[in-house]
């Protein structure tokens, strides 16, 4: 277990932005995904748009913050510069709105949004690097932030290489690049970023010990080689080890499944919350992403493929996040207004810090607009897909009703 001290936090008013914003871009991505049609192909603007205001303005903004107040903590001393994370989110936010405008509206002016992304991420990187190499004590949490944010760097330039192309009409193979980036992004960083902190989070959470580590070690290695072969095959157009790149990611993911199995049966905190709810739902979402995934390798269908990359984000990374920020809200604001005042008078439990009715609705709509949307996108079918992002919209609803709640909580 991780000591938490002053010394390492960084003060509350940094971070909570992070929270914010991120909670208003899931909940009007939402909104957005109404005017979507499911069957639009993976490598339409409207498509592309959407994928970045969620990745970027709900995913991205949520993990810095986490990151803010997590990387100190894992490493064991100061930020390097903390106060760089007051001009992060200013530059994210704006960047968003700019690349999802030019998606949109007018794609020569995408070199300008994704300059602005590619600044706010260049920065986040050079703090959390300079932080990192301070560390004395490297875990598997450490090398994983690492090798995401080496992935992270690279995906960042190859995707400002994309919209330069885009803004002047380059002459490049988009689809290779495309993919290339999304893997760098989406396997490299976001998922790799995912296992590391996920093996302080859910040991923490769940109150596990003593349980064998030796999956998730094996998962980190050969996530990396998956990750790099695939981008390497897919830019030389090299298909025979695209498909093996594929099949080593899908070992390494069945590494995590496991070590995951592992943590749950050992956990001493057996109590159903909305956060063990939404780690459930999470992890089943990355189940089926993983089956239809497989599927897709030997049944090209661009409806398939949009069903696995929904199950990916808005299932499996979406309820990662929204279940943790019910856990790392309350105790951010605890520790912030609650801490000092300990041996002196009544100070709340963090339980009593969530809101329960809201966060439920929050993860039943939400749940089960997962599944029915996923689904509908999967049969190609408009009234299903469109049926399952309403009730989306009203369980994101309650997650931003939820997060000022907690965030205002006195």
């Amino acid at each position: 277990m991780f000591q938490i001290s002053k010394d390492y936090a960084p003060p509350f008013k940094m971070i909570e932005p992070f929270f914010v914003l991120g909670s208003i871009f899931y909940f009007l991505g939402t909104i957005i995904l109404l005017f979507l049609h499911p069957k639009s192909g993976h490598f339409d603007f409207s498509i592309v748009g959407w994928a970045h205001w969620f990745l970027l303005g709900f995913v991205m903004m949520i993990i810095f913050g986490a990151m803010a107040q997590l990387v100190p903590v894992v490493v064991e001393v100061g930020h390097f510069a903390v106060d760089l994370y007051y001009i992060i989110w200013p530059l994210l936010l704006l960047g968003v709105l700019g690349m999802v405008s030019s998606f949109w509206f007018a794609p020569w002016l995408l070199p300008y949004g994704g300059l602005l992304v590619l600044v706010s991420m260049l920065i986040f990187l050079f703090e959390t690097f300079m932080t990192l190499k301070k560390a004395q004590n490297i875990t598997l949490t450490v090398k994983t932030v690492y090798w995401a944010n080496i992935f992270l760097l690279i995906g960042i330039l190859s995707g400002f290489f994309m919209t330069l192309a885009i803004g002047n009409g380059f002459d490049i193979n988009l689809t290779k690049w495309l993919k290339a980036h999304a893997m760098l992004v989406l396997g490299g960083y976001v998922t790799l970023t995912i296992i590391g902190i996920s093996m302080v989070l859910l040991p923490m959470f769940g109150l596990a010990h003593g349980f064998d580590d030796k999956p998730v070690n094996r998962a980190f290695k050969v996530m990396i080689v998956g990750v790099i072969l695939y981008v390497v095959s897919t830019l030389i157009s090299f298909y025979f080890a695209t498909m093996l790149a594929w099949i080593v990611i899908f070992v390494a993911i069945a590494n995590y499944f496991y070590q995951i199995y592992l943590i749950y049966k050992v956990r001493a905190r057996k109590k159903e919350d909305i956060w063990s709810k939404s780690m459930f739902a999470g992890f089943f979402s990355l189940a089926l992403a993983f089956i239809f995934g497989f599927f897709n390798l030997f049944i090209e269908s661009e409806q398939l493929l949009l069903a696995v990359a929904w199950f990916l984000i808005v299932g499996f990374f979406g309820f990662l996040i929204t279940g943790h920020l019910y856990k790392i809200i309350p105790f951010l604001v605890w520790f912030e207004r609650f801490s000092p005042l300990v041996g002196k008078q009544k100070v709340p439990m963090l339980h009593e810090m969530v809101p329960v009715r809201d966060a439920e609705f929050e993860f039943y709509f939400s749940a089960s607009g997962v599944v029915i949307a996923g689904f509908g996108l999967m049969l190609g079918s408009e009234d299903i897909f469109k049926g399952g992002v309403l009730l989306l919209v009203v369980g994101a609803f309650f997650l931003v009703k939820s997060v000022f709640w907690m965030l205002r909580f006195k």
